[in-house]
């Protein structure tokens, strides 16, 4: 009946907040720990030269 149906609700309301909970953990646990990384390896992660748009695109030949 109803009941069930809002038990099963309800359940699967704290599961599934649990598990948001989890994921968000497990995220923020890794970003912290690869930005500890790359603060203590700073020769590894060198800025990159900046280039113009022309640089990155490739030639434009049409094709008739």
């Amino acid at each position: 009946g109803v009941h069930r149906q809002v038990l099963l609700t309800t359940v699967g309301w704290f599961v599934g907040y649990y598990l948001a909970k989890r994921t968000d953990y497990m995220h923020a646990k890794l970003d912290r720990e690869l930005f500890e990384y790359v603060r203590h390896h700073p020769e590894d992660f060198k800025p990159a030269e900046k280039r113009r748009i022309g640089e990155l695109l490739e030639d434009f030949y049409p094709i008739r």
